[in-house]
């Protein structure tokens, strides 16, 4: 069994899901418009900047849904997903991550967007395994503000996929050959420990750290 590692904003997705939910809070008018946009953009390009303070980024979008109760949230995610995420999810990432599983590989997504986001979409993706960041969540279910440990970006995804592998009895050094698909450069921490890093619809900063490095590139949304 190899281990198969997915990015998934700009790699198995061609958007960012953090930054069009923001969009769709403004869209709903859940959320004021002008104020709320200028932030959101604004940490969307630290973000691709690689300066992002992953902390403050998480505070600011888990204290927006802590604003609102966990039904109106939920009913908020799925229209998000049927209008934003569902047309998003391509054949060619979806093949991908198909040809892993058929091969027997241990499959999971590791991303920094927050759980609350991204596990509905890795469901819709049909993938078991998802190490996000971790809102914390109140008996009744709502979402409190606070992020739980560590972001899950940059170095923090070296950090909870070794936990991750640790609770099921694994660890990197188990697996034949290890996988990392992502975009950015914000990754490179986790692609330089697997076996196979692959660049996937990289950016400028990671196709030129890849080309440097001698690790392939794909694109799968170019059609």
């Amino acid at each position: 069994m190899n281990l198969a590692l997915f990015d998934l904003d700009h790699t198995l997705l061609p958007i960012d899901s953090d930054h069009e939910w923001g969009e769709f809070l403004t869209r709903t008018g859940a959320v004021e418009p002008v104020a709320f946009n200028a932030r959101n953009n604004a940490f969307f390009e630290q973000y691709k900047a690689g300066t992002l303070d992953s902390v403050e980024y998480l505070e600011f979008a888990l204290g927006t849904l802590a604003q609102f109760s966990r039904q109106q949230i939920d009913e908020w995610h799925l229209a998000y997903m049927r209008e934003v995420i569902e047309p998003a999810i391509l054949p060619a990432a979806r093949n991908l991550v198909k040809k892993h599983q058929d091969a027997g590989d241990l499959v999971a997504i590791v991303t920094a967007t927050n759980r609350f986001i991204t596990a509905p979409i890795a469901r819709a993706l049909d993938v078991e395994h998802l190490i996000a960041a971790e809102p914390e969540f109140s008996e009744d279910g709502s979402v409190t503000g606070k992020l739980l440990g560590v972001p899950t970006s940059g170095a923090g995804k070296i950090t909870h996929t070794k936990a991750w592998l640790a609770a099921r009895g694994l660890s990197l050094n188990d697996f034949t050959r290890s996988y990392f698909y992502s975009d950015s450069q914000n990754d490179i921490p986790l692609l330089s420990i697997v076996t196979d890093p692959i660049a996937t619809n990289p950016n400028a900063l990671l196709t030129a750290h890849a080309q440097a490095h001698g690790w392939p590139i794909i694109n799968l949304f170019n059609d």
